[in-house]
């Protein structure tokens, strides 16, 4: 804790503030670090509706810092994905959930107002400081620090920083001597916000393959608060935005898909999309995040989701690092575990803009044929890529987990499901009772304190931790205040006496989970003794000291 002699802790200084490096302030400052935010522009530029579907965990990550359910409120949900073959529904779904969580699959809002309902959060955050007009131009680092140098001539001490300055941070990444192979696609995509009546479209996303009215190319459309449809057109690498409206194309365009109605623009542009990703997304003391890291086509909303979770998981192992409840070298597993991530969204999105953009007249041939034949084959339904839509990805080879051979992980889940909990994957929620903590009611809210252990009813509490089953242990003496880690320990049972939580986990009752701060699996064990060593692993330490206990709440 600081005192009037002692210096003030050097802040993390998070480059961007995007919707990436909004949440990665929040997510520092929850765990008591100060933070500086730097973005180059003279202040937020509130225009166009942008990364719009948000997933049902990104959701629950933006609740840890108070504005997930606000954001659920004021967008839209939907619950169906339906894919078209020209006029032919060729299959819709809907998606698991494992457990029991309060928000929907997808919420569709505009990226402007995340960003506003984040920005309020941050203002209310006296740790976080936000300096607009502040155009990054370069990063030195030491074994002390990072001294990040703007171009008006400042420069900004920090102990870490954390780069999150959007897809165009050639100069963030230049400094940092990344990397940023891949490749650009010829097609473009048109993009308009239409504001319209369309009476059973409002909460369903819809994908249609060559519909008459945009032939040999695709269309996307998805609902949007305030009777709004966002629609994406698949359109040639010539295309001319300005020409397409004065030659009254555009309205045309629009009129295919909403027929004889009145509707207003509300926004449009026109994108060509990207597929690369940095070499290395942890350079000494800075982390890489978001699109300044990874691009991706945007079918499957793997964008912005994907770069939520990178922020999650680089705040909590700069917290721990810095309060000193892991070594530096945990950082190390920031890029073990979200460079992964980032090549499965290259995969998933590259498999997909292959099916959309046929780069060879056998590959067009094999499509088309894939498609017609899905009509009334439901084994060619399987083969049509319309987007994998956004997920968390599964740490089942980080260095950070403890495998176990009876939960074997077993690939990539079929469309629209998520994995079976087993080590690396992401905890499912489910509703949790503790005596006299009324403001955690779920399970991921009890994870994202700390490290958690749930205990079955047939194992035994592991040691050195001993905290009695039921206990709850703020982290560190109130979160970021420095002291030692203590471990959260209790019985499935107490938490859940009728079995909800028992059943969302598969959990039988020989069993002792670990979860991780960001509510992952980190191991599932049968003896107590292996515990500690199991968390030791998770905090990328050799070996793990006892934790003292102060007496139950």
């Amino acid at each position: 804790m600081t005192t009037p002699e002692s210096p003030a802790p050097a802040p993390v200084v998070v480059i961007g503030c995007g919707p990436v490096g909004q949440t990665t302030a929040l997510l520092l400052a929850r765990w008591g670090l100060p933070v500086v935010v730097l973005d180059g522009r003279p202040a937020r530029d509130l225009v166009g509706s942008k990364a719009i579907c948000q997933q049902r965990d990104v959701l629950d990550v933006w609740d840890s810092v108070g504005v997930g359910a606000e954001i659920a409120r004021r967008g839209v949900t939907w619950t169906t994905a339906r894919t078209f073959h020209r006029d032919a529904e060729l299959f819709s779904f809907e998606f698991v959930d494992r457990g029991r969580s309060p928000f929907p699959p997808f919420v569709n809002v505009s990226q402007c107002l995340t960003e506003e309902l984040l920005d309020a959060a941050i203002a209310a955050q006296p740790l976080i400081e936000v300096r607009w007009g502040h155009e990054v131009t370069g990063i030195d680092q030491d074994d002390a620090g990072v001294t990040v140098t703007c171009a008006d001539g400042t420069t900004v001490a920090g102990s870490h920083a954390v780069a999150c300055a959007g897809p165009r941070a050639d100069v963030v990444r230049s400094a940092l001597g990344l990397t940023f192979e891949g490749q650009t696609f010829g097609d473009q995509f048109l993009i308009c916000d239409i504001r319209t009546d369309l009476p059973g479209w409002e909460t369903e996303r819809r994908f249609y393959f060559d519909p008459e009215w945009n032939p040999g190319r695709q269309v996307l459309i998805h609902p949007c608060p305030d009777s709004t449809f966002r629609i994406d057109w698949q359109v040639p690498p010539e295309f001319d935005l300005a020409a397409e409206e004065a030659s009254g194309g555009l309205d045309r365009r629009i009129r295919q898909v909403i027929g004889d109605r009145p509707y207003e623009v509300v926004w449009k542009s026109v994108y060509r999309f990207h597929s690369r990703v940095v070499d290395r997304m942890r350079v000494g003391r800075v982390l890489v995040a978001g699109d300044a890291a990874h691009l991706v086509s945007p079918f499957g909303a793997r964008g912005l989701n994907s770069g939520v979770l990178d922020a999650e998981n680089a705040a909590w192992k700069l917290a721990f690092v810095l309060h000193g409840w892991a070594p530096e070298t945990l950082l190390d597993s920031y890029h073990d575990e979200r460079h992964a991530a980032a090549l499965e969204n290259l995969d998933v999105t590259g498999a997909t803009m292959r099916f959309l953009v046929p780069g060879t007249p056998t590959e067009a041939a094999h499509r088309l044929a894939v498609l017609e034949r899905a009509t009334t084959d439901p084994a060619a339904r399987a083969e049509v890529d319309s987007g994998r839509l956004a997920e968390p990805f599964w740490y089942v080879d980080s260095p950070l987990t403890t495998a176990d051979e009876r939960r074997p992980f077993p690939g990539r889940p079929v469309r629209g499901d998520v994995p079976v909990p087993a080590p690396g994957v992401l905890a499912p929620d489910a509703p949790v009772t503790i005596p006299g903590r009324p403001d955690v009611v779920r399970l991921r809210q009890l994870a994202r304190e700390g490290i958690t252990v749930l205990v079955g009813d047939d194992a035994a509490t592991p040691e050195p931790f001993g905290v009695p089953a039921g206990a709850h242990r703020e982290p560190a003496g109130g979160r970021g205040q420095g002291g030692p880690l203590t471990v959260a320990v209790h019985r499935i049972s107490d938490l859940d006496p009728g079995g909800t939580l028992r059943d969302a986990l598969g959990a039988r009752p020989d069993e002792i989970w670990v979860l991780r701060p960001d509510a992952h699996v980190a191991a599932v064990l049968t003896r107590s003794t292996d515990v500690a060593p199991a968390v030791a692993r998770l905090l990328a330490r050799t070996t793990l000291s006892p934790v003292p206990v102060p007496a139950p709440a």
